[in-house]
């Protein structure tokens, strides 16, 4: 099964009021650490949804084996990132596409290789199990296309994984650690 990490880095970060993707994290920016986890994974490719034209954001993934996905829908929402990741994937032939956040800094390549681990014939979904829910970092095998596909505004892949009654749960208490808001990025360890 040839899967593909998608890495949605287009968000406008509003809450938190600069862009989470540049903050530091393990002495980079977290956008390139994260992208770093992505292509030590299983993954046979790694795209990177950014909304283009930021020579910040392009600067972190510099020299990085990543495609670099410009997103001019950005400003509608998560939905516009997770469609042109796909569309990418779908074009490139991919068997299943494993979706990630830019904001989810315990990420590491070990827990992208669990979700693909965990597949088994017959399994749409693998998806995150944290904070009394299943979200991202998920698998979705290319049956699920068009289901991501379909998703519009700001709303993520969260709606496809709650419709499916096939999503497989893989423990991941990590994933309830993000960075939203200034107090987030305080707690953020920089090293």
């Amino acid at each position: 099964m040839r899967t593909a990490a998608i890495l949605l880095a287009a968000g406008e970060s509003r809450r938190l009021g600069r862009p989470k993707q540049l903050l530091r994290y393990r002495g980079k920016p977290l956008l390139r650490t994260l992208a770093t986890e992505a292509c030590a994974s299983r993954c046979e490719g790694v795209g990177v949804v950014v909304r283009g034209g930021d020579p910040a954001i392009d600067a972190c993934l510099e020299g990085l084996p990543v495609h670099v996905l410009a997103n001019p829908a950005w400003a509608e929402g998560m939905a516009s990132s997770i469609r042109a990741g796909v569309t990418w994937a779908d074009r490139e032939a991919y068997d299943g596409v494993v979706l990630l956040v830019s904001d989810q800094f315990a990420l590491t390549a070990s827990h992208i290789d669990d979700l693909a681990g965990a597949c088994r014939p017959g399994t749409a979904i693998v998806a995150s199990r944290y904070g009394g829910g299943l979200g991202v970092p998920a698998l979705f095998l290319r049956a699920m296309f068009p289901a991501l596909l379909a998703l519009k505004g700001a709303g993520g892949a969260k709606a496809v994984i709650r419709a499916s009654r096939r999503a497989v749960a893989v423990d991941w208490p990590e994933g309830a650690l993000d960075v939203d808001t200034p107090e987030d990025a305080a707690r953020l360890p920089p090293e």
